[in-house]
C-alpha cells in the first residue's frame, strides 16, 4: 500500500486594518462625510487631552489675558493640537483661530478653518463641566460644516449646510430640531450674561419678566440648547467668529433661524453689528420686534 506524505497545513494569520472601527462610536464617525470626519477626529485628539488636564485643573499655569478672558496651557495646547491635524488633512486650507490668530490659506484654497479650542475657558479652569471645542468650516465666508464637542459628556453636535443638525452620543445618533413652542412665558432664553450694558439691556428686553434666562458661559454649548429645541432663543452683543460660526449653522440646518437685532441673516453682518439672535420659526418675529426698540 503506498505511503501518501500527510502535509502540515498551517491557518492563516488572520490581519487586521489598524483603520478599521471597531466600536459603535467609530463606525457613526466612519460613516460621516470626509469633512465631517476630519472635524471630528481633530477635535476627539485634543479633547482625550482636554480631559486629562481638566483632571488636574488646580495645576494649569494660568495667564491673565484681559478682564474675564483667561487662556491656560491647556486652550493653547488643545488649539495646537487642532491646527496640526487639520492641516495635515487638508494642507491648503487657512485658519482663523483664538489664540493663533489668522493662518491664511494656500495654492488659492476658498476654505478655512474656524476654531475655537475650549469655549468657556473659565468654566474649564474653574473646574466646571461645561465647555466645547467648536470647528466651523467657511467656504469664502458661507459656514458649510460645523462640529460643537463636549468632552466631558462626550456629546458631539454637527451640522453641514443642506443636510440637517445632528447629536452624536454613545449610544447613536440623533438628529436636532429647534423647539416648538410660541409662548414668551414658556420660554427659556440663554445668553452670555451680563458682561456689558447692552448686553444687560437686551436681555432685560426680550424677556420682559416673562422668559426664563440661562447663562451657561459657553456659546457654541448655548447656541447647540437652540438647535436641540432645549433653549428657544439665545442673544448676545458680544462675541467672535470661532464663538458664534458652528453653532450658526448647528441652529438654521435644526429649522430655526439667525440673525443680527435688524433681521440681517449673514454670518459676516451679524459679526459686523456685533449683535446675535438664535431661536425658533415661532418667536422670530416676537424677539426682532422687541429688539428693534
Amino acid at each position: 500500500m503506498p505511503i501518501t506524505e500527510k502535509r502540515k497545513i498551517t491557518p492563516r494569520a488572520q490581519t487586521f486594518r489598524k483603520d478599521k472601527p471597531q466600536t459603535r462610536e467609530e463606525m457613526m464617525i466612519e460613516a460621516l462625510s470626509p469633512n465631517l470626519m476630519i472635524m471630528v477626529k481633530a477635535a476627539r485628539k485634543a479633547g482625550r487631552r482636554m480631559l486629562r488636564d481638566f483632571g488636574e485643573v488646580a495645576n494649569l499655569q494660568i495667564s491673565r489675558k484681559g478682564p474675564g478672558d483667561f487662556v491656560s496651557n491647556a486652550d493653547m495646547l488643545a488649539e495646537k493640537t487642532l491646527i496640526e491635524q487639520l492641516s495635515y488633512d487638508r494642507p491648503d486650507y487657512g485658519f482663523i483661530t483664538e489664540e493663533a490668530g489668522t493662518i491664511p490659506a494656500r495654492n488659492n484654497s476658498p476654505y478655512t478653518w474656524v476654531i475655537d479650542p475650549i469655549d468657556g475657558t473659565i468654566n474649564f479652569i474653574h473646574a466646571i463641566p461645561t465647555f466645547a471645542i467648536s470647528i466651523a468650516l467657511l467656504e469664502r465666508d458661507e459656514v458649510i460644516a460645523g462640529i460643537v464637542f463636549n468632552p466631558i459628556t462626550n456629546d458631539l453636535y454637527y451640522a453641514e449646510k443642506g443636510k440637517g443638525s445632528y447629536v452624536m452620543t454613545p449610544t447613536g445618533t440623533v438628529r436636532l430640531r429647534v423647539s416648538a413652542r410660541n409662548k414668551l412665558e414658556q420660554a427659556v432664553i440663554g445668553s452670555c450674561g451680563f458682561r456689558s450694558e447692552k448686553n444687560r439691556e437686551t436681555v432685560t428686553k426680550l424677556t420682559g419678566g416673562l422668559a426664563s434666562t440661562r447663562f451657561n458661559g459657553c456659546t457654541t454649548l448655548s447656541l447647540a440648547s437652540v438647535a436641540a429645541g432645549q433653549f428657544d432663543g439665545y442673544v448676545s452683543c458680544h462675541f467672535n467668529m470661532w464663538d458664534i460660526a458652528a453653532g450658526y449653522l448647528l441652529v438654521k440646518e435644526a429649522g430655526g433661524f439667525a440673525s443680527d437685532f435688524g433681521g440681517k441673516r449673514k454670518l459676516s453682518e451679524i459679526l459686523e453689528s456685533q449683535t446675535l439672535v438664535a431661536s425658533n420659526v415661532a418667536f422670530k418675529e416676537t424677539f426682532l420686534k422687541i429688539l428693534e426698540k
